[in-house]
C-alpha cells in the first residue's frame, strides 16, 4: 500500500512540474529600418525632377547602374559583392571629391579592391 502511494505521489508530483515550466517565448524578428543618409534628410521630399534622376541611374533593362548618380539603395541593389555599407562610402566619395571619370577610381573608395570593380565593370556606367 505505501509504494501505492508513493507512486501516486510521484506521478503528481512530476505531472505537476511539467504543467508548471516557464514557457518560452520564440525571439522576435527584427524589421529592417530604412536608412537615409544626412545630406538626404536635409534636402526633404524628392521633387519629380529628382525622381527623373533616379530613373536614369538604374537601367533595369541591362541591369546597368550609374556610379555619379544612383543612391546608395541603388548601387548595393546592382553591384555585386557591394553591400549598403561600400555604397554609402562610393556616395560619400562622390559627393567629397566630385563625380568619377571612369569606373577604375571607385578603386581608391575605401573598402572597394580592384577585384570588385573587374567583377562589375560590365555593371557600372558613369
Amino acid at each position: 500500500m505505501k509504494t501505492a502511494v508513493k507512486a501516486l505521489c510521484l506521478t503528481l508530483v512530476l505531472a505537476g512540474a511539467g504543467a508548471c515550466t516557464p514557457a518560452h517565448a520564440a525571439p522576435a524578428k527584427a524589421t529592417p529600418v530604412a536608412q537615409t543618409s544626412p545630406a538626404a534628410e536635409k534636402i526633404g521630399p524628392k521633387s519629380p525632377s529628382d525622381k527623373v534622376s533616379e530613373a536614369k541611374a538604374v537601367d533595369p533593362d541591362d541591369g546597368v547602374v550609374s556610379i555619379n548618380t544612383a543612391s546608395a539603395e541603388q548601387l548595393a541593389q546592382a553591384l555585386n559583392g557591394v553591400g549598403l555599407k561600400k555604397a554609402q562610402a562610393i556616395v560619400s566619395y562622390r559627393e567629397e571629391y566630385g563625380p568619377f571619370k571612369e569606373a577604375d577610381q571607385l578603386q581608391e573608395v575605401p573598402g572597394i579592391g580592384s577585384a570588385l570593380v573587374e567583377r562589375n565593370r560590365g555593371r557600372i556606367k558613369l
